[in-house]
């Protein structure tokens, strides 16, 4: 039966139009001025360039010294998301199959860490940090990035968990696995989706930080891309082509990983939140 083009369904495809144009905007913005010379955009921020200008990725890259930024937030992002994935999810195993009320109380004191603001912690921890003499390094930033991050992450395992069978587990205990070996070989497989999940949201927040690396690494050779791009902003004048040219070549492997894992993404969040 052929559908009627009323004016109910074009009041909604204008307005998915004008959503989607909201949300395409910034990118072009954030995109043409990256290829344009500083004139172009002190006469025209919003206009096509007339050219496009590779010079200010160039710049970018030699000036902020951005191939070292890389490898200093690869690092961080890597070992921190490796971190909370295999305590995340070992952690959610065991507070999700002990019905117990020590369990039960465990699990909401992880939670009490997705209310307490940040902000609260930032001078104690800073003060930890400098009395451990972590304070430059790449350790005090994957530190904080765990911690800070390990509540999250135990809410979206142990929402999947609680959605899976428990039928294999209890024939693999009848076969003689213990606990480590069950949750390698068969628990730990069925969190692929939730896995992905993690692996994106906690790796998006962590590349993207900005105020704890400029407090724990800020001016020494382990900084961040977040913290490198920063000094292009000048005290009095700022080339916002070159400016805006390093966000591009920060964003690149962001959107890289997210069209890899995107599949597993809506799957483990639907899935973690309906758990």
């Amino acid at each position: 039966m052929r559908q009627r083009f009323g004016a109910a369904r074009l009041s909604r495809e204008v307005l998915m139009i004008v959503c989607a144009c909201a949300f395409i905007f910034p990118f072009y913005v954030f995109f043409t001025v990256a290829f344009k010379s500083q004139a172009e955009v002190a006469a025209s921020p919003l206009a096509l360039p007339t050219s496009l200008n590779w010079e200010n990725f160039a710049t970018a890259w030699d000036r902020g010294e951005l191939g070292t930024a890389y490898v200093n937030s690869i690092v961080v992002v890597a070992l921190s998301v490796l971190i909370l994935v295999g305590f995340g999810s070992l952690a959610a195993y065991v507070l999700s199959r002990r019905l117990s009320r020590l369990s039960t109380l465990t699990y909401l004191v992880f939670l009490l860490g997705l209310m307490i603001p940040l902000q609260l912690g930032m001078v104690p921890l800073y003060q930890v940090m400098n009395s451990a003499n972590l304070l430059g390094t790449w350790t005090s930033l994957i530190l904080f990035e765990a911690g800070h991050q390990l509540p999250f992450t135990i809410f979206l395992y142990a929402g999947f968990i609680r959605a899976l069978p428990r039928e294999y587990e209890e024939a693999a205990r009848v076969d003689g696995a213990g606990a480590i070996t069950m949750f390698r070989k068969i628990v730990f497989p069925l969190l692929r989706p939730i896995t992905g999940t993690v692996v994106i949201l906690t790796g998006i927040t962590t590349w993207n930080d900005f105020l704890t690396p400029l407090l724990y690494v800020g001016g020494s050779n382990q900084q961040t891309l977040p913290v490198a791009i920063y000094a292009f902003r000048g005290e009095f004048a700022t080339d916002w082509g070159v400016l805006f040219a390093g966000m591009a070549i920060a964003i690149v492997p962001l959107l890289i990983v997210y069209f890899l894992l995107q599949k597993y993404f809506i799957i483990g969040f639907a899935s973690g939140i309906k758990g």
